[in-house]
């Protein structure tokens, strides 16, 4: 059986645009192998706090001197980098707000990465430690940016999921989704899943 991770940010959840791609994304893969189980981890009806020194303090702390809050902060941690690492593949629905992701996920990309765990520095610079694996970034703005030179969230996206390990990335975009060409657009993206083929 494989297992997709889907990590939601849309504050508009299930009626959000990179929500609604995502979906489409999913029953495609249940098309091809039925089997298939889907992990859902919802950043925004399931809150991650956002890092500050408690967190970095708990995370740096060696297991035995944690107080029960430090436990707590780094069994969170340890929970969501485990889903990672279970999943055969990762579904981002990763909306544009203000030139970059939501803060939601970042909150969650500040949990992934662990010095030591996901990722250790070495001499010849910072290596990723996570078996690599198809991770498929659904990302919507309502303008358009990328040939604008504008993009910041998927050359960000694919910098820290690269810095992780992850660097089989695939990007299906919706721009424009506030403009008048909205329509062709969705509709654009909704070909590019639609012909994915998943092995």
């Amino acid at each position: 059986m494989s297992r997709l991770l889907f990590v939601k940010s849309s504050v508009f959840g299930e009626g959000g645009q990179s929500s609604k791609l995502a979906d489409r994304l999913i029953q495609r893969w249940r098309a091809q192998t039925p089997e298939v189980e889907v992990i859902t981890r919802d950043l925004v009806s399931q809150p991650i706090a956002h890092f500050d020194m408690t967190a970095i303090t708990a995370l740096s702390t060696p297991a035995a001197d944690q107080t029960p809050v430090q436990k707590e902060i780094v069994a969170l941690s340890d929970q969501l980098i485990a889903e990672v690492q279970d999943a055969d593949a990762i579904i981002i629905a990763a909306p544009m707000y203000n030139f970059a992701v939501p803060s939601q996920l970042k909150a969650w990309f500040d949990q992934i990465a662990r010095n030591g765990v996901t990722f250790r520095y070495t001499e010849n610079g910072p290596e990723g430690l996570l078996k690599d694996k198809p991770v498929y970034i659904l990302a919507t703005r309502g303008g358009m940016y990328h040939d604008a030179g504008l993009d910041y969230q998927v050359p960000w996206l694919k910098l820290i999921l690269g810095f992780v390990g992850l660097k089989n990335v695939h990007v299906i975009m919706a721009e424009g989704l506030n403009m008048s060409d909205a329509d062709k657009s969705i509709a654009e993206a909704q070909q590019a899943i639609d012909s994915i083929v998943f092995n």
